[in-house]
């Protein structure tokens, strides 16, 4: 109770200071002429960003490298999302660590049904996670299928166009161009990884992000942890992951760009087994990397799977 209390005061301080710059802010940004918009996340930005190009201001929450399972706002995101004219989140249980999604939209003013608040996993068929008390919550990793990206894309594309109807053409194209790069590289992904010996196709992670990945593209899956705001790297979850290698003759370990190595450089240690690449979930990669946009950040994921699962 004392900690929600906390929260909830955390919260209040952050709109009123939030509000002492937002009239000089929304006044600057109008004289631009470009929508304004809010992402949860840096892999939500980029898609959002292709589609809407020059045409919109876009503000990003939980920063590159960042967990957005649970995040703090700060001043300036409550600032950003009261000023916004979209925000765009992931949903499907991405968001809710802490609840500081829905907290943040409340205290912006944005939480009632017509706030132009859009859930861009809206169409995706979720996959449920596994764990004991989560079997009934979604599996937010939508993206790591490609065809999932798309309907972010199109889902993205259809809310630019209601708030900003002059503009349907230019980003109806934009859209149509940035989807057909996503399509071509899921259609090369599900050649590329077929060629990937059967008995080799057991992807292990630290979160087990990669369901719909594996459901895409014909891997197996398997992890340490099932979800960033669940606890990480237990003793019992290593004795788990460590007994499923074993029986499935697993012979290479992969670990995440925003995710710290050590449990899985255990589980490496005690099986014998490499970690042969590291790949990206949550965050696309910082500028100049080979995953600094969701597009490079799934070829690079690919590339390092096919490489890494091909190794002898």
């Amino acid at each position: 109770m004392r900690n929600q209390l906390l929260f909830s005061i955390t919260f209040l301080l952050l709109f009123l200071l939030g509000a002492c710059g937002s009239e000089q802010t929304s006044q600057e940004q109008g004289e631009a002429g470009q929508l304004k918009v809010v992402t949860t996340y840096s892999i939500i930005y980029d898609i959002a960003k292709n589609i809407a190009g020059e045409e919109a201001e876009i503000y990003n929450l939980a920063p590159i490298g960042g967990n957005p399972h649970e995040y703090d706002p700060l001043p300036d995101d409550v600032k950003k999302t009261t000023d916004a004219d979209v925000v765009f989140y992931n949903g499907l249980n991405l968001e809710e660590g802490n609840s500081w999604f829905r907290k943040l939209i409340e205290v912006a003013g944005k939480g009632d049904e017509e706030a132009p608040v859009y859930r861009v996993s809206e169409g995706v068929e979720p996959i449920l996670l596994e764990s004991n008390g989560l079997d009934e919550e979604s599996d937010p990793h939508a993206w790591l299928d490609l065809r999932n990206g798309m309907t972010y894309a199109e889902n993205i594309r259809d809310a630019l166009i209601k708030v900003d109807p002059e503009n349907e053409n230019f980003y109806t194209e934009n859209a149509e161009t940035y989807i057909n790069q996503l399509k071509q590289l899921h259609e090369r992904a599900i050649a590329e990884i077929a060629s990937i010996d059967e008995d080799k196709r057991f992807l292990i992670t630290s979160e087990g992000a990669f369901k719909y990945f594996g459901e895409a593209y014909g891997i197996e899956t398997g992890y340490i942890w099932e979800i960033n705001s669940e606890n990480q790297g237990s003793p019992q979850e290593i004795r788990d992951v460590i007994d499923l290698i074993r029986d499935k003759n697993v012979t290479a370990l992969f670990v995440e760009t925003s995710i710290d190595r050590r449990s899985m450089e255990t589980v490496s240690e005690e099986t014998g087994v490499p970690i042969v690449g590291t790949v990206y979930t949550d965050s696309l990669g910082e500028e100049g990397t080979d995953g600094d946009t969701y597009l490079k950040m799934m070829e690079s994921n690919i590339k390092v799977i096919i490489d890494g699962l091909n190794k002898e």
